[in-house]
């Protein structure tokens, strides 16, 4: 059974919505988070005088589905868009459930080489192009509110997609062949290629898509939102 969008057609007024007094999900307490003890922040805990990335926490896929859902039911409302949204759990073998039920939207085998979230977010409507302007700039920030929001350990960002119209495999497409392009510009000058700065899973894809090529190298270099990904000729410094 396909589960259903929720549509949004009444500001101020989510269908279906479930709303508590904290707007937690079961396992987040008043000071924590998903994704297991501590503050949540991702960086990484001193030791001896010296910080040591910690292994990312384990996901609570049902729990942060279904607090990722009080949210937006709360949220899209509110935005005047005509837009709505169903949450799905994609499983392995292709298949996917929708908190529980089946549903049809799946993580293409293309894709999933470079991505395989771990919950997808999928808006749908009329206003679903508002979303997708200058370079899907709201949707993205959406989705970075609603992972704050639900307290979700940034470390476990990447594993939780929002998509509209097919957008994120769209932009795989795009950075398979923006890496290729570039990667051959490098080797007809032996000039490194700079990004610009993405995020980390966007870094990702160009660092799969050019491992197997012996004679370049890709290097991440900065810091925070401004690190960037660099091609390098191999061999060159």
């Amino acid at each position: 059974m396909c589960a259903s969008f929720r549509p949004s057609d009444k500001p101020g007024q989510a269908p279906g919505s479930r709303r508590s007094g904290s707007g937690g999900a079961p396992g987040v307490g008043a000071g924590g988070g998903f994704g297991g003890g501590g503050q949540g922040s991702g960086r990484p805990a001193a030791q001896g005088g010296r910080y040591e990335r910690r292994p990312a926490p384990a996901l609570d896929r049902e729990g942060v589905a279904a607090s990722l859902r009080r949210y937006l039911d709360a949220v899209v409302p509110a935005m005047h868009f005509d837009v709505y949204f169903k949450i799905e759990i994609p499983r392995s073998g292709g298949s996917a459930a929708a908190l529980g039920e089946s549903a049809g939207n799946t993580v293409a085998p293309a894709e999933a080489e470079f991505e395989s979230p771990d919950i997808i977010v999928d808006f749908a409507g009329p206003d679903g192009e508002l979303l997708l302007e200058r370079g899907a700039e709201l949707l993205k920030a959406l989705e970075h509110v609603a992972l704050r929001s639900v307290r979700l350990d940034p470390q476990l960002h990447d594993r939780v997609r929002f998509d509209c119209a097919n957008y994120r495999a769209d932009r795989i497409a795009e950075l398979k062949l923006s890496a290729q392009v570039a990667a051959q510009r490098v080797r007809e000058t032996r000039v490194a290629f700079r990004f610009n700065p993405m995020p980390a899973r966007e870094r990702r894809i160009i660092h799969l898509v050019l491992k197997d090529q012996a004679d370049v190298r890709t290097v991440s270099e900065g810091v925070g939102e401004e690190r960037q990904l660099v091609i390098y000729a191999a061999g060159s410094k």
